[in-house]
């Protein structure tokens, strides 16, 4: 195989035993230096771990190297146990994180780590695993790290040698293989140059006088008809097409939207009809409602992909994409971490997205991550890049600055979990505090951010041990079953104490693991629920607020998540045997919503059976998951077809 220069590079850095971090844009072909060190491995008889930030990108990934090694492969993701003792083991970065703090021997024949997208360690949510993975890297590991393009990638590395005395090397590519070019879509025009929005901006009359004062104006702005854009892409030959919209419910309007048009010639249409009739038949999704829905689109070479379809039915849409048959396809950002998904043209709905607390204009990182989906290597010699453009909401500079400006530096998200803390104290004992020091916080920030950062690591070490979860010197009982619990330790080992998880039954059980994970949406219907679910929500309500208001007394935050019922009724149908399509009925909530808080809620029972809890408990538990993990919601099931 012929490399490129950079990947060429890093391959020999391998070579030559090192750590290697790479940075490169989106599309220039980093996951080529991450397969040479699997196949390096399994030539040598050596075993490597594989982590990526999401389940879907750890599950694209397996069934991408078990094609060509389909003994040699596992995967571990919370919900998926498959050929756990692999020696290419493919697991999420919160699985490494655990096996290093609680485990570690069980990596010791493991030689190396690749972490993809290590940049996510800037993840306000999720950061934090991605430091407390590389605090605690096992000395015999080396590691591969992937990146998209990072501004202080020599301070990364710089943080990894002081803390394990090993150089990292760096290997940097600022080019892509196949150059962009940037088009914008503003009062109904096609712009090919940033200024030209600036001038259409200033013509905007946005007030008037009337006897000496400013009065607003109605603007007049012409529509932006996202028909127009996708029919001048298909008129320049620039499909396929990603076409990126941060909402569900937009992603299908905006299918629906173009039923006008049709993309594909008589024979494409016998082949994708067929194709998707073999993979709804793979699948079990034939008669399935979604998919029906979806075929018309399909047919004319239109599809969609968000997180509320059935998982089985994305991966079809997943597939039809590889196939070159879809020609537009509307998703949301998550299609941007995608394995093999490159199109023509990348297309920015609005420049805006939630970011988890907020609204906000896009990172410039976060842009560059969806738009490198553009341009394919080796079939285009260029990628398009259009963004639509509303000066109501965002501004020329705005949209300069997101473009032209240089990626954003990774910042540290530091913020050891209760169940972190007390693995560290169960090893440490009272020289945990040692260990901050090493953190990527420490080494980049300021001495007053440090002080905070160390001060909320004793206060989290005193509410543990004012709510016993840590004895003289030494974890208590309750404190060894909270550090099993990653993210939700205090509320259920509180209820583990009182006796309360002993008492529940198989579907409380279940209610409870699937309300201390779910998240309702902003206007979301409460249901009416069950009395024996009502009396566990009056039990956890009172519960949550005391370990809250303690919390906020000592500082701590964020403060441990609420428990939310909304899906209770359709988990008791669910667990009592009822079929998938009757269960949605008891909620408002997506399908695919619905069946990734199921498989959550299997995830924290799971973690129950790794406790030191009674026999009888786990027997419950074990139930319980019999119940939940059938059918459709068995994310093994889908991942073995």
């Amino acid at each position: 195989m012929i490399y490129d220069p950079f990947q060429e590079k890093a391959i020999n850095y391998v070579k030559e035993g090192h750590s290697v971090i790479v940075a490169a844009p989106t599309g220039a072909g980093k996951t080529v230096i991450a397969e040479y060190v699997i196949n390096d491995c399994l030539e040598k008889n050596k075993r490597a771990v594989y982590t990526a930030p999401i389940k879907a990108l750890s599950n694209q990934k397996f069934r991408e190297f078990q094609k060509g090694f389909p003994d040699k492969i596992g995967i571990l993701t919370g919900d998926v146990s498959i050929n756990p003792h692999a020696p290419i083991l493919i697991m999420t970065t919160e699985i490494f994180r655990n096996k290093v703090l609680e485990e570690a021997e069980s990596l010791e024949e493991y030689s190396w780590i690749i972490f993809d997208e290590i940049h996510y360690l800037d993840d306000y949510e999720r950061g934090t695993v991605w430091e407390e993975s590389l605090i605690f890297l096992p000395k015999h590991m080396k590691m591969l790290a992937l990146s998209a393009t990072i501004p202080n990638i020599d301070e990364f590395s710089d943080w990894i040698h002081s803390i394990h005395n090993k150089p990292l090397k760096i290997v940097k590519e600022e080019k892509r293989p196949v150059p962009l070019h940037f088009f914008y879509q503003c009062q109904g025009d096609i712009l090919d140059n940033l200024n030209k929005v600036r001038q259409l901006e200033a013509g905007i009359k946005k007030f008037y006088y009337y006897r000496g004062k400013r009065i607003p104006a109605k603007e007049h702005l012409k529509p932006n008809k996202p028909t127009a854009l996708v029919n001048h892409l298909f008129k320049n030959d620039r499909l396929p097409c990603i076409y990126f919209s941060f909402g569900r419910r937009r992603c299908e309007y905006l299918a629906e939207e173009m039923r006008q048009f049709d993309f594909l010639n008589a024979e494409e249409k016998i082949r994708i009809r067929a194709l998707f009739h073999e993979l709804c038949e793979k699948f079990d999704l034939a008669g399935e409602k979604s998919a029906a829905e979806l075929e018309p689109l399909i047919e004319r070479g239109i599809a969609y992909h968000h997180a509320g379809m059935l998982p089985t039915l994305k991966e079809v849409v997943e597939r039809l994409f590889t196939s070159r048959l879809t020609k537009v396809i509307f998703t949301t950002e998550t299609f941007a971490l995608g394995i093999n998904m490159p199109a023509r043209t990348v297309v920015f709905d609005e420049l805006r997205k939630f970011y988890g607390r907020f609204h906000a204009n896009l990172k410039t990182r976060d842009f560059y991550q969806m738009a490198g989906r553009a341009g394919r290597r080796g079939i285009d010699i260029e990628g398009f890049v259009y963004s639509r453009v509303n000066p109501r909401f965002i501004s020329f500079q705005e949209v300069k600055k997101i473009i032209y400006s240089e990626p954003e530096k990774v910042r540290s998200r530091f913020n050891a979990s209760y169940a972190t803390v007390l693995n560290l104290y169960d090893r440490y004992r009272e020289k945990l505090y040692d260990i901050y020091p090493y953190s990527f916080h420490y080494f980049r920030e300021k001495k007053k951010l440090q002080n905070r950062a160390l001060g909320l690591l004793r206060s989290k070490v005193k509410i543990l041990k004012e709510l016993g979860y840590i004895g003289k010197e030494r974890l208590t009982e309750k404190g060894a079953f909270a550090s099993k619990i990653y993210g939700y330790e205090l509320s259920l080992s509180e209820l583990y104490e009182k006796g309360t998880l002993e008492h529940l039954s198989e579907k409380e059980l279940g209610a409870l693991s699937l309300a201390l994970v779910f998240e309702p949406r902003k206007g979301a219907a409460r249901p009416r629920l069950s009395k024996k679910i009502r009396s566990l929500q009056s039990i956890t309500e009172g519960m949550i607020g005391n370990i809250q208001r303690m919390e906020k007394r000592f500082g701590i935050i964020p403060l441990s998540k609420n428990y939310f019922y909304h899906l209770s009724p359709a988990l008791e149908a669910w667990m009592g045997g009822e079929t998938f399509d009757k269960t949605l009925q008891y909620s408002d909530a997506d399908e695919g919503e619905v069946i990734r808080y199921f498989r959550m809620a299997i995830q924290i029972l799971r973690e129950i059976l790794d406790t030191p809890a009674s026999s009888h408990l786990k027997h419950k538990v074990k139930k319980a998951l019999q119940l939940i993990n059938r059918d459709i919601i068995d994310a093994e099931k889908q991942l073995r077809k």
